[in-house]
């Protein structure tokens, strides 16, 4: 990720992405609304290699950067690397439920990062990183409920820790930073390693 500069957090009236902005990869508005689609917020460390595991799956329409979880309005990327803003660096991901489902969704984001590290993955610290499902219905707070301790029981079977992964409703979304859009489509050799545990749901 960037260097982190130490900036103070303050609520802005401007948002740090403006529309029209098309999705590098899938062509369409990132604000273009989808009919009979549900959305994911999902938080797994860098939101550079999150965005791009889900862009490329069947059934999921659009996705975007963003920051959730936090009490400043309009964050900026400086300020949210501070981990002073309360928010995580999360994927939004809107999706088809007759092709791919919310629990498919929720296995690929267990097995692809480490959700017993808390407020790190890897080489990235801080509670930017850390892991959260943001849910929209009580119906995906069940789903992600269940998938959690599902997992729980393959990673504590193979000696890991307890999962650290929060569940709860999601706040207001913040789009990123234009650069920060499908990062790894316009630089493909960008630094951003997954750090999976090597368990999978199975």
């Amino acid at each position: 990720m960037f260097f982190q500069r130490s900036v103070a957090p303050v609520d802005h009236d401007d948002a740090v992405l403006q529309m029209p902005f098309f999705h590098r990869v899938l062509g369409d508005p990132l604000d273009r609304e989808f009919p009979d689609s549900e959305t994911a917020f999902l938080a797994l460390g860098c939101f550079w290699g999150a965005e791009k595991l889900y862009w490329q799956l069947d059934g999921v329409l659009s996705t975007a950067a963003g920051y959730m979880g936090g009490t400043t309005r309009n964050p900026r990327y400086e300020e949210t690397c501070t981990g002073l803003t309360g928010h995580a660096e999360t994927v939004r991901i809107v999706f088809d439920p007759s092709v791919i489902t919310y629990a498919d969704l929720l296995k690929l984001f267990f097995e692809n990062h480490d959700p017993t590290q808390g407020d790190r993955q890897g080489n990235d610290v801080g509670s930017q990183y850390r892991s959260a499902i943001f849910t929209t219905t009580d119906e995906q707070a069940a789903v992600a409920a269940r998938v959690r301790d599902e997992f729980q029981a393959k990673l504590s079977s193979a000696g890991y820790g307890k999962i650290t992964t929060t569940v709860e409703p999601a706040p207001q979304w913040w789009y990123a930073e234009p650069v920060h859009q499908q990062y790894l489509d316009a630089n493909p050799g960008g630094y951003c390693p997954v750090h999976a545990t090597g368990i999978t749901c199975g």
